[in-house]
């Protein structure tokens, strides 16, 4: 690896060691809207071919996994249904308030969520744990991961840096699929 990947360089790894120092955990969480107690991205140090590297980790539920694979398939149902969909726009008005969708774009949604419906009932997609490694990533090397976890604490990233670093991780190849959770009104 080059030193035109700055997660690579000895620089922003020594101060990024000095930020983790200083907040007395094993990362640093990259702000992004979408962290939740299901999805965390953030940076930890760990080693890449004998050399220190920053890692650029991404961390979620197995059930937001699944959901997001559930969507996609809808999706792409919605499009071989739909020859016009490419993605249903929200768009909000000068409130933030969202706009009603046209009739169409409502139908489609209506179509999505029936499928989404239809592929949980029918268990169609099945997921499992895993953790995907990129080493061609733009900044140190990607780390994208799916654990059959309810919520994504400090503990859990704390124990899946350790068990990374160390290769421990035991991953479960079991398969599973899950259903929406109702919401109560």
């Amino acid at each position: 690896m080059s030193l035109t990947n700055p997660g690579f360089d000895p620089n922003e790894i020594a101060k990024l060691k000095k930020e983790l120092s200083a907040s007395g955990k094993p990362y640093k969480l990259i702000p992004d809207d979408e962290n939740s107690d299901e999805f965390v991205n953030f940076y930890f140090i760990g080693m890449y071919e004998g050399k220190e590297v920053i890692y650029d980790a991404a961390l979620y539920t197995l059930r937001l996994h699944h959901s997001s694979e559930v969507y996609e398939l809808a999706e792409h149902e919605a499009a071989k249904k739909f020859p016009n969909f490419n993605g249903i726009q929200y768009e909000e008005d000068e409130n933030g308030n969202l706009l009603p969708l046209d009739s169409e774009q409502e139908e489609i949604g209506w179509f999505i969520t029936e499928m989404i419906m239809e592929i949980e009932e029918e268990e169609t997609v099945k997921v499992q744990e895993f953790i995907d490694v990129d080493t061609h990533h733009d900044y140190g090397i990607g780390v994208d991961a799916a654990l059959n976890i309810d919520v994504i604490t400090d503990k859990v990233i704390a124990k899946f840096i350790k068990e990374f670093n160390d290769d421990t991780i035991v991953l479960d190849e079991t398969m599973f699929s899950f259903q929406s959770e109702e919401e109560d009104v």
